[in-house]
C-alpha cells in the first residue's frame, strides 16, 4: 500500500490565516444584550436596586452584598460556635458550683471532726491531770500516814 505515490501538501500557514481573516470579517457578531442575561442568585431581602443604577453599578453592587451576605453567614457561623461553647461554659459553671458546695460541706465537716477531737484531747488531758493530782494527794496521805520507820 505505501507503493502508491501520494504526495502530501505542504502547510500554507498562509492560507489559514486568510481563513480566519474571512470568517471574522465576515460573520455577523452575535451579541446579547445584557438585559436578557439570566441573574443566578437574587440579592438578600435588605437591598433593593436604586430605579437610576446602570446594569453595570446593579450587577456590582449585587456581586459585593452577596460578598458579605456569605461573610456575614460566616460571621453567624461563628456565632453559633460561641453559642455552643457559651452552653458548655455554663455547664461548667453548674457543675463547678455544685463541686463548690461539696467542699464547702467537707471543710466544714473537717473543722467539726477537729473541733471534737481537740475537745476530747483537752478533756481526756483534764482528767488525766486530775487522776494524777489524785493519786499525788493519795500517795501524799498514805505517806503521812504510815509510821516514820517505813518510809
Amino acid at each position: 500500500m505505501r507503493g502508491h505515490n501520494t504526495a502530501a501538501r505542504p502547510f500554507d500557514i498562509s492560507q489559514i490565516e486568510g481563513e480566519i481573516h474571512e470568517a471574522v470579517v465576515h460573520r455577523t457578531p452575535h451579541i446579547q444584550p445584557v438585559d436578557s442575561v439570566p441573574r443566578v442568585l437574587a440579592v438578600p431581602d435588605y437591598v433593593n436596586h436604586r430605579e437610576d443604577a446602570t446594569e453595570i453599578g446593579k450587577l456590582s453592587a449585587e456581586a459585593i452584598v452577596r460578598e458579605y451576605e456569605l461573610t456575614a453567614k460566616e460571621i453567624e457561623a461563628v456565632g453559633e460556635f460561641v453559642k455552643e461553647m457559651a452552653q458548655r461554659c455554663e455547664q461548667l459553671t453548674t457543675s463547678a458550683s455544685a463541686m463548690l458546695k461539696d467542699i464547702k460541706a467537707t471543710a466544714a465537716r473537717y473543722r467539726k471532726e477537729g473541733k471534737r477531737i481537740f475537745n476530747e484531747i483537752e478533756s481526756c488531758s483534764s482528767a488525766t491531770d486530775e487522776v494524777r493530782q489524785l493519786c499525788e494527794t493519795f500517795r501524799d496521805r498514805i505517806a503521812a500516814k504510815a509510821p516514820e520507820g517505813m518510809t
